[in-house]
């Protein structure tokens, strides 16, 4: 990906599309363009901004910091792809979004897919929920046959070294 077009992957500058969202220069106009901050957000480590873009409601538990961060900063982040949207526009007061996000996590792949709902709380839109779709992880590498050579280079078979 070149250093300047954002991750969201609009083909904009990423200083015309998710930066001034994600500094809070200014606000998301629909909840398509703020789900596409927050996955920018994931790409660049802002964590601070994946928090303060979520409905607080009372008593709901808080967003577990350490984990996103470790997701965020572990995983290869390969792309986005919006599936649809039902409202958000800038004059709606609700939104849905249905996305895939595509990472590489200790060597599997994997689609985070997820239907999200967006709400406008004081001019403002907020992602309130989640539901995600089942989806199915994909290895990286090819999976070793047990009666072949084990990738350590120990000349063992697999199931008699690393396969045990």
């Amino acid at each position: 990906m070149e250093k300047n077009v954002c991750p969201c992957g609009s083909g904009k500058k990423f200083s015309e599309c998710c930066g001034p969202i994600i500094s809070g220069k200014t606000s998301a106009p629909t909840a398509e363009s703020l789900m596409r901050a927050r996955y920018s957000a994931y790409v660049m480590h802002e964590i601070d901004f994946i928090a303060a873009s979520c409905v607080r409601e009372e008593g709901a538990n808080d967003i577990d910091m350490e984990e996103t961060r470790k997701w965020s900063e572990e995983s290869e982040w390969l792309g986005l792809k919006i599936h649809g949207t039902k409202q958000g526009g800038p004059s709606d007061e609700e939104g849905i979004v249905e996305f895939s996000a595509y990472y590489s996590r200790k060597g599997l792949k994997d689609e985070h897919r997820e239907v999200a709902g967006f709400k406008k709380v004081d001019g403002k839109w907020l992602y309130a929920e989640g539901n995600l779709t089942p989806t199915t992880i994909v290895r990286s590498v090819p999976k070793v046959g047990r009666n072949e050579p084990c990738p350590c280079g120990s000349g063992k078979k697999y199931k008699q070294c690393c396969g045990k």
